[in-house]
């Protein structure tokens, strides 16, 4: 019997996260229905919403629980160095890792535009989106770059480059490391003209 006050963890909610995550990166939002979800989850349709109030709250969760990967993966990663460009390299590297690793939750998080979506939950992409963006933020205003080098364009340039790779990267060639070394590279560029 469980303690009052403690919840043990619910592996039905994961299951239900992950089959939405799968589903949401094969057919998109809208071209995904409950139905499709609790069939990939080995679930009835009306139990979904024991967990989720609705599909859109149920992309939400997807949405942050991506995110939430992503951000811990890199945390520990910059944690461990201290040179401002070897930090950038271990971010890129550690937010390559996990967005390849759970490529379906990094496609939610690459194709699944807050505009699309209610205001509530444009809102709430938005400001996880925000509080991710301000890691790699704080990374990049401790940079030493030349003068005129406009950080916002180079944080929004970096990002971008790792969330494309989700197309491009075939694994096999160069590993994650590599390309983040290689895109780190690229922006190294700016540091010196």
């Amino acid at each position: 019997m469980e303690a009052k006050g403690k919840r043990r963890k619910d592996n039905r909610r994961d299951q239900i996260l992950d089959a939405a995550a799968n589903c949401f990166s094969r057919a998109g939002y809208e071209g995904t229905s409950v139905r499709d979800i609790s069939t990939a989850a080995g679930i009835l349709p009306g139990s979904m919403y024991y967990h989720f109030a609705s599909k859109e709250e149920l992309l939400g969760a997807v949405h942050d629980e991506g995110l939430r990967r992503i951000k811990s993966k890199v945390t520990s990663a910059i944690a461990r160095e201290s040179d401002p460009w070897s930090r950038l390299e271990a971010a890129c590297t550690a937010h390559l890792e996990a967005l390849h690793a759970a490529k379906e939750y990094g496609s939610v998080i690459a194709t699944e535009f807050p505009h699309r979506h209610s205001k509530k939950l444009r809102e709430r992409m938005i400001a996880e989106r925000n509080g991710y963006e301000d890691i790699f933020r704080e990374l990049i205003d401790a940079l030493p770059l030349r003068p005129g080098i406009s950080r916002k364009y180079l944080r929004l340039a970096v990002i971008g480059a790792m969330a494309w790779s989700l197309v491009w990267y075939s694994p096999g060639k160069d590993g994650v490391d590599e390309i983040a070394k290689q895109i780190v590279n690229l922006f190294r560029a700016a540091k010196d003209g």
